[in-house]
């Protein structure tokens, strides 16, 4: 099993490195980290009183990892799930924040767990989870992210904006769906016809 430490390099990693996208609601960001998060945590990185675009620039991969461990892996107890979700639900924390919560609590709900849809892991959220990779782990780690690529194919739905995050220029599968599937057994991804289906109204 990988460590969080390894888990948080790879996704600073995925997320790459600096850019101020107008369409992104989160603004300047730079591994993954938006101006908003800095603000949240006051890391006036560049000592001059002010939380800035110039913060954002001056994060390193190192101050990046440690964000995304503290509050995307520690301060939602991550850990209290089964191994087989940890590194997805914390690569999606880090994307969707509690949204990466509210997929897995919907799931398992489907699954007929009586959980809550709150966006938080505690003990029932915890319990229902290791009950179910009990029954087979790489079924579950499956199923959470067809669901979490579900989530991003209905937020680009609804957001025109958000749809060059699901799909590239070119019509293939764009970085958000590439993202879900990288946790995904093969057999579970989507062909490029089944991909270009599922966007064909989209435009």
């Amino acid at each position: 099993m990988q460590s969080v430490k390894e888990i948080a390099a790879e996704i600073v990693a995925r997320e790459g490195g600096f850019v101020n996208d107008p369409d992104d609601p989160g603004g300047a960001t730079k591994y993954g980290v938006t101006i908003g998060t800095l603000r949240r945590l006051g890391l006036d990185l560049t000592g001059d009183g002010a939380i800035g675009v110039a913060d954002v620039r001056a994060l390193s991969r190192a101050q990046a990892a440690g964000i995304f461990i503290r509050h995307y892996f520690e301060a939602p107890r991550i850990a209290s799930l089964p191994d087989c979700l940890q590194a997805t639900v914390f690569d999606m924390y880090v994307n969707a924040g509690s949204n990466a919560v509210r997929v897995l609590q919907r799931l398992l709900r489907e699954m007929e767990f009586a959980v809550a849809v709150d966006g938080a892991i505690g003990p029932q959220t915890a319990g229902a989870a290791m009950e179910a990779a009990e029954v087979g782990e790489a079924a579950l780690r499956d199923a959470y992210g067809v669901a979490r690529r579900n989530y991003y194919f209905r937020l680009a739905d609804r957001r025109p904006a958000s749809r060059k995050y699901a799909r590239t220029r070119s019509g293939g599968k764009g970085g958000w769906i590439k993202r879900a599937e990288e946790f995904i057994s093969p057999e579970y991804h989507l062909s490029r016809q089944a991909f270009q289906e599922r966007t064909s109204a989209w435009g």
